[in-house]
């Protein structure tokens, strides 16, 4: 909880800075766009928190956001329709987070190792598909789902980002899912003694890791109407990132979907400012690597004092 309103208060105290300094932040088409900037972000940021929470990491999401964008582009500039496209997608990237849960689980294999090797694979395979070059031709209908609005103010991606929360938080929340979820990171052996089926739940994290990362991977191809091979990259970080700024342990154990939310609402509104102050990209990745260490330190920290 200390956690959830530290994030929070970090929030608040980032917008009214800004807010000051820039007067040309806190319009509503600023915000919007904001919005929609970290919906992609925010979508795997969901999936990323479930393996956190576990006690694991996935390096694979952005590479997987790619060759599920590939997938959904090629089959697209091949005139098939827009809905098995999507499909196919959507199944491209479960079917990776599927693999990366069968190698940790079965494998044995460190989540670290596991989901770094996936992140060459995934991404190699985009680059295969593609020849490197991004897939343009897009049917113009695929688009609206990135840029199209509800009634003309929100954009849809922060609706999809919206529901899917809701609905992991209710998951988690309310049934034995989120129980097992938080239980395999607080004590792994424990959870296996009392006779949950750690290597199936396992498998099911990655698969849902992997299955929103296909589906930020169609809202990004949809917002660019192209299907990028190097799309993604370095999203990783920002996910990551956004998860442990918003309280979730990477020892496992804790973490909201709230907490994530507010995290990529932050690493969004740094992104923002700087824009909209003039500094330089370079430094927004040098303060968000910051900010991962310091959030880490400081977990680090509460832990050993509550062991003290």
């Amino acid at each position: 909880m200390i956690k959830k309103f530290a994030s929070f208060g970090s929030l608040l105290i980032i917008s009214i800075f800004l807010s000051i300094v820039s007067p040309q932040f806190l319009t509503v088409d600023n915000l919007l766009s904001v919005g929609l900037q970290i919906s992609v972000i925010a979508l795997l940021a969901i999936g990323e928190l479930l393996v956190i929470i576990t006690g694991g990491i996935d390096l694979s999401v952005g590479s997987i956001l790619a060759f599920s964008g590939v997938m959904t582009s090629l089959l697209l500039v091949n005139g098939f329709p827009i809905s098995l496209a999507i499909l196919v997608g959507l199944l491209s990237g479960l079917l990776l987070g599927f693999i990366n849960g069968l190698i940790i689980s079965k494998g044995k294999l460190p989540p670290f190792i596991a989901t770094l090797g996936m992140m060459g694979i995934a991404r190699g395979a985009s680059l295969i598909i593609t020849n490197g070059i991004p897939l343009f031709g897009l049917p113009y209908e695929f688009s609206y789902i990135a840029n199209s609005k509800i009634f003309d103010i929100i954009p849809i991606p922060v609706i999809i980002v919206i529901i899917m929360a809701i609905l992991v938080n209710f998951l988690l929340k309310n049934f034995s899912f989120g129980r097992y979820t938080y239980a395999l990171g607080g004590n792994f052996e424990a959870t296996r003694l009392a006779g949950v089926k750690v290597d199936l739940h396992t498998i099911k994290i990655y698969s849902i890791s992997g299955l929103f990362s296909g589906l930020g991977g169609i809202i990004l191809a949809s917002r660019l109407s192209t299907g990028q091979p190097t799309a993604g990259t370095g999203y990783e970080l920002d996910v990551i990132a956004a998860c442990v700024i918003g309280g979730a342990s990477l020892s496992g154990g804790s973490g909201t979907i709230l907490g994530a939310m507010i995290g990529a609402l932050i690493i969004g509104i740094l992104r923002n400012g700087c824009n909209l102050l003039n500094i330089s990209a370079f430094w927004q990745q040098i303060a968000i690597g910051a900010i991962i260490i310091i959030a880490v330190f400081i977990d680090q920290y509460k832990k050993k004092f509550n062991k003290e």
